[in-house]
């Protein structure tokens, strides 16, 4: 049997995505998001959350963990090793591989991880959003000394799920990754990540957590059309696993963020609100559930 949750991340970040993550479930496959608790449409993403929750297993809402490219919950001074080094106005640190580098050089504080993760999950919770599972923005929690300060947040705050960040070493035939230039550094990339896969299985189950059998689609973040959605379906093995996705709209407030999905996000609504999504699904034999049904 093959089971899939397909998840809309960045929950929150506009009004544009926050519709379009709505449209996403209620005319499409989505059946989950991860909403960020330090976003500017917070609050509008927080009321549609308990909406379309409501009495509804087949749609749940997570914490999207944000600790790099974005602002703390908590004040700067309490999350000190977090935020950007040298600058004044508190933000975390912009790029993934400057946040990489201090985490293994063990200049993040695991005790300041723990405790701006709980409070983003609080912020949640305080907004009437119980937390059906947690991710982190930009994939955070791969790696081993982020994960687990995070995993010890979430169980605190009775969040009973995390992704698995790690997908197949081979997500598509070989010979699709080398006919797309703009796939093979990422294909690269997470074929190295998956290092950590062994580990982030050990500790999720060492804190009593749930997760998948791991996630697809990342590689193909930013290009997905229904050609490559249809791909990654054909090789998904037996198992639970989850489709990570960023739909939304392409608008004025979304030219205010800092974002590499732009014009993305508008092709990801369309494809996932589209017959063709469905049949490949309704083809292949593959179950959507939520988080909830995980």
């Amino acid at each position: 049997m093959r089971r899939l949750i397909v998840n809309a991340d960045d929950f929150g970040m506009t009004a544009g995505i926050n519709r379009g993550i709505a449209e996403a479930h209620e005319r499409g496959i989505v059946t989950s998001a991860t909403l960020m608790a330090n976003s500017d449409a917070f609050d509008e993403a927080a009321s549609l959350a308990r909406s379309l929750t409501s009495n509804n297993v087949h749609f749940s809402v997570g914490c999207h963990v944000v600790l790099l490219d974005g602002e703390p919950v908590l004040p700067a001074d309490r999350v000190s090793s977090l935020v950007q080094p040298g600058v004044r106005n508190g933000h975390f640190r912009v790029k993934l591989n400057d946040f990489v580098i201090a985490s293994f050089r063990g200049k993040l504080d695991p005790d300041e991880i723990e405790a701006e993760a709980s409070a983003q999950i609080q912020r949640l919770q305080a907004a009437g959003v119980q937390p059906s599972h947690f991710d982190t923005h930009k994939h955070a929690h791969m790696f081993p000394a982020v994960l687990r300060p995070l995993l010890r947040a979430a169980r605190a705050r009775n969040v009973p799920a995390v992704r698995n960040p790690f997908g197949q070493v081979w997500p598509l035939p070989l010979g699709e990754v080398l006919r797309r230039a703009q796939l093979w550094k990422r294909f690269a990339q997470l074929k190295v990540l998956r290092n950590f896969a062994a580990s982030f299985r050990r500790e999720v189950e060492a804190h009593g957590l749930r997760t998948t059998d791991g996630s697809v689609a990342v590689l193909v973040t930013g290009v997905l059309d229904l050609k490559l959605f249809s791909k990654v379906l054909d090789n998904i093995p037996e198992g639970t696993w989850e489709f990570v996705c960023h739909p939304g709209y392409n608008d004025a407030d979304l030219d205010r963020v800092r974002t590499r999905l732009r014009r993305s996000r508008a092709q990801e609504l369309e494809l996932l609100t589209s017959p063709g999504a469905r049949e490949v699904l309704e083809r292949q034999g593959i179950e959507r559930i939520s988080y909830r049904e995980l």
